[in-house]
């Protein structure tokens, strides 16, 4: 087996973890729990050789099970014949988003880890997407639905689901929790005659998990094994900050929530090296970079502050507070990246702006959204205040109101190809998607304007027209193929940030002893005229240089290029 092959120092680093969670007496016996696991669903056997996590070609594809749907088709299958049509070869990942069996929050309310909804299909049609692409699964572990087996054993005290959440009194100060959502706390439950309260971060159908009972993060370090044996080769760690509660604090990003984030890269560390770990917070930036660890946490972080940053650049047409931000990202620690992203299943965050741009220009930013057909979540504060937590409008509609929408777009999404990390598109920006707001209007939720549900038909209809969508669909497939051509954007290539004036955006990335590509991006709605010079020696020479996303030369020093609105270049000699 292989675990035989664990050293003293991983068991005793791993030994320290626990100490530090459970006591010593507990530690002990989590450690023999470990060993005797590891090799579980037949993850763990074989070769503990180090592959390599991400090249060039890594890109990500975000979707619903269900985004793509045809009628008499589960939509699983109908996702994987899509996807092999279109994605195959400049895709190399699809994260599938929850597709286990749910109650609400469209996948995000857990009832059952190790089974795949049987509206969306089975493990076998999940296994067919897999022969293709690698997957990306969501571990969403600090809460479950209340209509689980797990929630339904602990209201008839079964053991040891009767230990699985956290109980706490009305009385208990908790004014300290910092709270994503405005909703109460506490959730009140009957246990065989008896009032509880137990604690519910998100609603009260999403019940928080006890971590501070070893025998919930077993249950996870299973369903982690399960899932991997199942072909997952990122695992995303869903709201992962808010893991650990102890009254009294804010009860986020405590140092208990660290400690099984580095458990669990640990358990990967030594059963299945090959598996990317990647957590979710959307939390302002320094709070996000925690993650990394001393690189002994999550392979890649969700780089959160890039997609209202870039937002408000394009918006404003000025990019200062984006380049600003961007000179002070840190490097990555080895073997650790970012997960680039500016649209998803959720709206986009805007708690990730907070100390980068004014609190004046995020007034204005949330009164654009709601002209633009957008809604504009809240969370509470301490003081009872209430402030923006999340824009909720498609990518593509949060660009619009004027004749350069497409431009603008275009810009917005190649800035986030071209930038250090691993770069990951939502279908619906892919397709140009606007906002859905019939299904706000069944749903009631804000967050179901970015998530239409296409009738595969009907989109393979509008993909083959002239129309906005398939120019999108088309152009950005493109550039994600020249992307994948150039050793300059993988993503652990070097990233240094130019400042070439307010409303231009510009940086190069460089590949080790090899290429260099000079990423330059116009933010300003009229045409731009720009002269290389000595800020960027790596085209200040004779020599010709190339844009790769038009074709265009440039010739002789001091070249001189000339920019369209919101048009991007990457010039290399």
């Amino acid at each position: 087996m292989f675990i035989k092959t664990l050293s003293t120092e991983q068991l005793n680093r791993m030994r320290g973890r626990f100490n530090r969670l459970y006591g010593p007496q507990r530690a002990a016996q989590c450690i023999d729990r470990l060993v005797a696991m590891t090799g579980r669903y037949g993850v763990g056997y074989g070769t503990s050789q180090q592959t390599a996590l991400w090249d060039e070609k890594t890109a990500i594809l975000i979707t619903y099970a269900d985004t793509v749907q045809r009628d008499g088709e589960r939509p699983l299958v109908t996702l994987s014949r899509f996807a092999e049509k279109h994605f195959e070869g400049l895709f190399s990942t699809v994260h599938i988003l929850p597709f286990s069996p749910w109650s609400s929050d469209d996948g995000f309310s857990v009832i059952d880890y190790r089974q795949v909804k049987s509206d969306y299909g089975k493990w076998d049609h999940i296994g067919e997407l897999g022969k293709r692409f690698e997957l990306m699964f969501d571990l969403v572990l600090n809460h479950v639905s209340r209509k689980s087996s797990w929630f339904k054993n602990y209201i008839t005290g079964v053991a040891p689901y009767r230990d699985y959440f956290i109980e706490a009194s009305p009385e208990t100060d908790l004014s300290a929790v910092v709270r994503p959502r405005n909703l109460p706390l506490l959730t009140a439950v009957r246990t065989n005659g008896t009032e509880k309260h137990l604690w519910t971060t998100f609603s009260d159908d999403q019940i928080d998990l006890n971590f501070a009972n070893p025998d919930v993060l077993f249950e996870f370090f299973d369903i982690l094994l399960f899932y991997i044996a199942n072909g997952a080769k990122i695992i995303r760690l869903d709201a992962i900050a808010y893991l650990w509660k102890q009254p009294g604090t804010s009860c986020i990003h405590l140092e208990q929530t660290h400690e099984v984030v580095k458990l669990m890269r640990d358990l990967l560390g030594m059963a299945a090296p090959g598996v990317i770990l990647l957590t979710e917070t959307n939390v302002p930036h320094q709070e996000n970079i925690s993650y990394f660890g001393n690189g002994d946490e999550a392979h890649m972080v969700y780089q959160f502050s890039l997609p209202p940053l870039l937002l408000h650049a394009l918006r404003t047409g000025n990019a200062q507070h984006l380049t600003a931000w961007a000179e002070t990202v840190c490097e990555t620690p080895p073997g650790c990246t970012w997960f680039n992203f500016t649209a998803s299943h959720d709206g986009i965050g805007v708690r990730p702006l907070a100390g980068l741009i004014p609190d004046t220009d995020l007034a204005a930013l949330a009164e654009q959204v709601k002209k633009l057909g957008g809604q504009v979540s809240t969370k509470r504060n301490s003081d009872g205040s209430e402030s923006p937590y999340e824009l909720n409008i498609t990518y593509f509609d949060v660009m619009g109101g004027d004749e350069h929408q497409l431009a603008r777009f275009l810009c917005s999404q190649t800035v986030a190809l071209g930038l250090k990390g691993v770069p990951a598109l939502y279908f619906h920006s892919l397709t140009a998607t606007p906002n859905d707001q019939e299904g706000f209007k069944e749903t009631g939720r804000a967050r179901s304007l970015n998530r239409k549900k296409w009738n595969a038909d009907e989109l393979e209809t509008l993909l083959n027209g002239k129309n906005t969508s398939a120019k999108v669909f088309s152009e950005l497939l493109r550039r994600l193929k020249i992307r994948s051509q150039h050793p300059a954007f993988h993503p652990d290539a070097a990233q240094r940030v130019l400042n070439l004036g307010d409303d231009l955006f510009a940086f190069v990335r460089t590949a080790p002893g090899g290429e260099a590509v000079v990423c330059i991006s116009s933010f300003s709605n009229l045409r731009k005229n720009i002269c290389i010079d000595k800020q960027i020696p790596e085209l200040n020479s004779t020599a010709p240089c190339t844009d790769l996303l038009n074709g265009t030369r440039y010739n002789g020093a001091g070249k001189k290029i000339s920019l369209d609105p919101f048009q991007t270049v990457w010039l290399t000699t």
